[in-house]
């Protein structure tokens, strides 16, 4: 994403001007936020719920749609201050902080559909999940489960959402303008937005807009032409065996997703590449071996979906890689986190030199105006204490499992652990939400005990989640806001109106998939294999090794140790070594769900590979909006398709391939 905005050849003297215009007539904070940048967030929101719902539903890995997402802001009021200009209909300048709140109440939106736990731990909650995870287990105990629902769901996101607002609000300035901190996606994100609004940055957004209008229309025909093929089971393009079918009895196949190659082109090769290497050696090399133990390593009886059988190594391995790679980078953070506020207390020597005094004057000017409309700090208390004790009621009674004091704990420890999230994304743009949701899911799980460890694990995991993922997202806003002389206040007021949008949003987007389309089924589309992940971790916590299978607990160590191994080497010598090094948090995705989307993710950074070497200038403008365009298109014909779906129209033509006689 930086590399987009440094791409961007605006004119030094026309961004410094431009600048300067607008510190001079930077507009009040109730101004900023408007009717039709609410409307936009709306449109915005609801089409990126559905694709990251569908990621959530399919692999549980969800891209950084932070820029696609402004650009798209920009797409739509640019072209609604067009047409009204070409009518004669005179309407408020489109600014740079409008785009600002925009982005980040759409934003706002579909993150309660990334981080709500409709493909982990809520999930982990239904009733699919709990037989997947096996009812003879020990501690998966009888009626540990509560099906979804619109209604507690979203009770449940209103109640958790809100509180990590304003758990960090009051360390704004400390964040923002003490510390410095880089927050490189607000920072890349504010870049894109600042491009924009000078001259030459509108030429080039109307190429990037032709780009993604292009690409969104050759999409969304896709997928409608694809759909015509799928009447049936296994049917159709997207179980094309391009590698000839034994490999695709092994998920290894292109299944032609335009979502996967978009999201292969905005994720890094080294994510993609890992995906790869994780797909070849689960399912191309283990899962065979494995599976020829039958009879030795478990009982040929047992079902293949059983957690005694092949698909418990599945589950655990990929539970050791992600819980080895999660331990290594949380420690990680929180050491860089403790060495830069010690460094950040020593006394900093000035530099004089004009180029440093220059940065400080725009330092000066953005900090005036990110001060100029303060949000009270006993606002931010009140209503941290006032939101914490309606979840304290609301919590236990939605799950009796989780005690209220379990609750009165997290929510006393969550503003330090946000501060320490938050602090680590500002230097690393690596947000570990996720990591403190699992310490919580094991200390809980396990402090609960046999009877209500699973369920209360769960929950309890959403709600530190939920803090932590929510206040780290608003300090990116800040940071970008920060860059764009965008007003707090609006920002806080922009990212709760986002919040609330998506926590109706999210549970009715989730509703279309769970009632047109299979969830949970593990040979299908939607696996949700996070929800079985989830599940088997609080089962983890509760009944301790001896829910592995036989040999599992071996793997998992040798996994467990590759995960800090393969950190430590990438960051010990991160120039010879580093590089070459997998991510084991990627690797470990495929290994339940399947091959064939890391396919799709590498041709997704192959065209990128490509389009570089052909014209790397023109690669670098235009492959956010391209990438966008596809898994926006793609995404979008979700919406026809669930209906029809819903309605129990069948595609009349099943497509499907058999070998030869």
């Amino acid at each position: 994403m930086g590399s987009n905005g440094e791409s961007m050849e605006i004119d030094r003297e026309d961004f410094e001007e431009q600048k300067q215009e607008d510190i001079k007539r930077v507009q009040p904070w109730q101004k900023q936020i408007t009717i039709r940048g609410i409307i936009a967030s709306l449109i915005i929101g609801v089409i990126y719920s559905v694709v990251v719902m569908k990621l959530n539903l399919t692999t549980g890995l969800v891209p950084n749609l932070n820029v696609s997402a402004a650009l798209l802001a920009f797409v739509l009021l640019r072209t609604w201050t067009t047409l009204l200009h070409k009518v004669g209909i005179v309407t408020t300048p489109f600014t740079r902080q409008e785009n600002t709140l925009v982005q980040t109440c759409a934003v706002a939106c579909y993150s309660i559909a990334v981080g709500g736990g409709f493909g982990s731990y809520l999930l982990g909650l239904n009733k699919k999940t709990y037989e997947q995870a096996g009812v003879d287990t020990k501690g998966n105990v009888p009626n540990s489960y509560k099906e979804p629902g619109v209604g507690w769901m979203t009770g449940f996101l209103f109640v958790s959402s809100f509180v990590g607002l304003l758990a960090l609000v009051p360390l704004r300035k400390i964040m923002i303008i003490d510390y410095k901190l880089s927050y490189p996606s607000g920072t890349a994100t504010a870049v894109l937005i600042n491009g924009f609004h000078t001259p030459k940055g509108d030429k080039m957004a109307k190429k990037q807009v032709q780009g993604f209008v292009k690409y969104f229309s050759i999409s969304f025909l896709w997928g409608l032409f694809q759909w015509f093929y799928s009447g049936g089971d296994q049917c159709g393009f997207s179980q094309f065996p391009t590698f000839g079918l034994k490999a695709w009895k092994n998920s290894f196949y292109f299944d032609f997703s335009m979502t996967y190659i978009g999201a292969g082109m905005i994720c890094s090769h080294l994510v993609n590449l890992s995906l790869l290497l994780g797909a070849v050696l689960s399912w191309g090399v283990m899962w065979p071996q494995i599976g020829d133990q039958k009879g030795k390593w478990f009982p040929s009886a047992l079902p293949e979906s059983s957690m005694k059988s092949l698909n418990g190594y599945k589950v655990f391995i990929s539970i050791a890689l992600i819980l080895g790679d999660g331990l290594y980078n949380f420690l990680k953070i929180l050491f860089i986190t403790i060495r830069n506020i010690h460094g950040s207390l020593k006394e900093r020597k000035h530099s004089s030199n004009p180029d440093n005094q220059k940065q400080a004057l725009d330092d000066l000017q953005r900090n005036e105006v990110f001060m100029r409309e303060r949000i009270p700090i006993w606002l931010a208390c009140v209503g941290y204490v006032f939101f914490s004790i309606i979840a304290i009621i609301v919590m236990p009674k939605m799950f009796p499992e989780l005690k209220w004091y379990y609750v009165v704990i997290a929510y006393m420890l969550a503003p330090s652990l946000s501060f320490c999230n938050a602090y680590g994304a500002g230097l690393t743009d690596m947000n570990m939400a996720y990591n403190y949701g699992k310490v919580a899911l094991f200390v809980l799980a396990a402090q609960a005990g046999m009877d209500s460890g699973v369920v209360a694990g769960l929950v309890g995991c959403g709600l530190i989640k939920s803090i932590v993922s929510i206040s780290s997202d608003l300090m990116h806003d800040f940071k970008t806001g920060h860059l764009t002389l965008t007003s707090p206040r609006s920002m806080l007021v922009s990212q709760a109106i986002g919040t609330a949008i998506g926590c109706v949003v999210a549970p009715l987007t989730f509703f279309l998939f769970y009632k047109a389309f299979d969830v949970g089924n593990p040979i299908g589309e939607y696996k949700a294999p996070y929800a079985l992940i989830y599940r088997n971790m609080a089962i983890l916590g509760v009944e301790g090794f001896s829910a592995l299978p036989q040999h599992c607990l071996q793997l998992c160590y040798a996994f467990f140790g590759f995960a800090v191994i393969a950190n430590l080497a990438r960051d010990t010598s991160p120039q010879k070594i580093g590089k070459w090094v997998p991510l084991p948090m990627a690797m470990a995705v495929p290994f339940l769900v399947g091959a064939y989307f890391a396919i799709d993710m590498c041709i997704g950074s192959l065209v990128v590979f490509v389009w570089h070497k052909v014209n790397s200038r023109k690669a670098s403008l235009m492959v956010p909006a391209v990438a966008s365009g596809l898994i926006c298109g793609d995404g979008f014909w979700i919406l026809p398709s669930s209906i029809v779906a819903l309605a129990k129209l069948k595609p009349p033509i099943c497509m499907s391939f058999n070998k030869s006689s």
